[in-house]
């Protein structure tokens, strides 16, 4: 934040109290009493806003940070709740009860795990988004691992990881967009260096993948074949019923944006439902949309995977935008993270500290604010100069803001990417977390990359020549 007359001088020290402050009461209320996120980022957000009122920062200066916080999130909760009416739709046209039934059949159970990374990875290369991967196909493959008595936690990772993988390949990725947009540099040339971490965790995983879901004796076909038989009995199971999934790829094919492409599909899966369910009422179907899809076969494990989705279902989620965007403003406009951030950036001439400064600087915005988006464009804004002084050029640092920023959202609790994967696929953040091995290994690689010089990309100018000047202006 610029300092002016008017504006209260912050010190790091002070900045360090606060944020750490801010830290514990999200950690403690979310991890050590199990609270729902909401209640401890708001009261994580008013103690801040008490802290800048004692300190003098005028009330305009609380409402600027709070509308320039959510201003960043207004296209990402829209998503979100295109995301809610999607998933009950794609219950209720029988789209995610065919893809389960297809998979059952074709997907060999003692290879199951590597077989939905990879296919997760494809479809979220595809569609560019971790979030859609997860609400959709993934939900299919969470019901297949479930029945075949599976650890939830670690089929969930397998989900998750393969989702993040695909979106860091895709140029339709919003985080890729973004990274690249902040960095100044060439998206597809930003996804070519991504390649240099990407590839190796996405490799690693898969072989994890395959020798921790390859031994599946307690798998029961019999539970497997009743599922199949509620499922071809209670929905439509059909080659029509894949329409809302061959549009996807379709609009994606044709680069259309994320929410043309939502908003198409609900209205197909609506007209799904009504062709394959005359019976169906105007009124059953703005409810299954607003509301969610409620499964009633009698058995109790379907019902419980696939009674989701709905607009309302996506409020909560929503509510946690809002406040942690708000507190991520408030964090911006009183200087607190920069003031920490920034005079760290300019010490580091080192590709290896620049790199692993850049890494942790993104995992604790990650921590602090729980916002993905902000997880790279404060880093961005913060490491930039350094970066180029050091002799590093924009791709490398685009790279630490995807493999510290954008894949670690999805493993804090109280962030929006872990907390709508737990509220999608029912499993806490805290249990998925140690199976999501793509968003772990990533920055781990990336900074092995900063010391070892694999795969980093440099200005033209010679590294000792910009190490030098950086050297001058510290």
């Amino acid at each position: 934040m610029k300092q002016t007359k008017s504006t209260p001088k912050i010190s790091t020290l002070e900045a360090v109290i606060v944020l750490l402050v801010v830290l514990g009461i999200m950690s403690l209320g979310v991890i050590g009493f199990g609270l729902s996120p909401q209640v401890p980022v708001l009261l994580a957000m008013g103690v801040v806003t008490a802290w800048a009122m004692l300190r003098g920062f005028p009330w305009s200066a609380v409402n600027a940070g709070i509308k320039e916080g959510i201003d960043q999130g207004i296209i990402p909760i829209f998503i979100f709740i295109l995301i809610g009416a999607m998933i009950s739709t794609w219950i209720a046209a029988g789209t995610i009860p065919t893809l389960m039934v297809i998979g059952f059949k074709l997907i060999n159970v003692q290879w199951f795990l590597p077989s939905v990374f990879i296919v997760c990875t494809l479809v979220g290369a595809a569609v560019g988004s971790a979030f859609t991967v997860t609400s959709t196909v993934g939900i299919a493959f969470f019901g297949m691992g479930v029945t075949m008595n599976l650890n939830p936690a670690l089929v969930a990772g397998a989900i998750i990881s393969g989702g993040i993988f695909g979106d860091k390949l895709s140029p339709l990725s919003e985080t890729n967009n973004l990274a690249s947009a902040v960095v100044d540099t060439d998206l597809f040339a930003h996804i070519k260096h991504l390649l240099w971490t990407t590839l190796p965790a996405g490799l690693i995983s898969l072989g994890l993948f395959a020798v921790l879901g390859h031994d599946n004796t307690s798998t029961s076909l019999a539970k497997i074949h009743q599922t199949v038989a509620v499922l071809n009995g209670n929905f439509t199971v059909s080659a029509l019923a894949l329409l809302p999934i061959v549009l996807v790829f379709i609009c994606a094919g044709f680069k259309m944006p994320a929410i043309p492409t939502m908003l198409l599909n609900i209205f197909v899966s609506a007209g799904l439902i009504l062709f394959e369910q005359p019976q169906t009422t105007m009124t059953k179907l703005t409810a299954i949309i607003n509301t969610g899809f409620v499964s009633k076969t009698g058995n109790a494990s379907v019902d419980t995977l696939l009674s989701r989705g709905g607009i309302v279902s996506m409020m909560s989620m929503v509510a946690l935008i809002v406040v942690t965007l708000s507190l991520g403003g408030l964090l911006m406009k009183f200087g607190l993270i920069g003031q920490i951030m920034t005079p760290v950036a300019k010490h580091l001439t080192s590709d290896g500290k620049l790199i692993t400064a850049g890494i942790i600087t993104c995992i604790g915005v990650n921590v602090f604010v729980g916002e993905q988006f902000l997880s790279i464009i404060l880093p961005g804004r913060a490491f930039k100069q350094a970066f180029n002084n050091g002799g590093l050029d924009n791709q490398s640092l685009g790279r630490v803001l995807e493999d510290g920023g954008t894949v670690i959202n999805y493993l804090v609790p109280w962030g929006v990417g872990g907390v709508f994967l737990t509220t999608t696929l029912g499993v806490p953040t805290i249990q998925y977390l140690p199976f999501v091995f793509f968003s772990l290994l990533c920055p781990v690689i990336s900074i092995i990359s900063g010391f070892t010089g694999i795969g980093l990309a440099h200005v033209h100018q010679t590294k000792p020549a910009k190490l030098h000047q950086a050297a001058e202006l510290n």
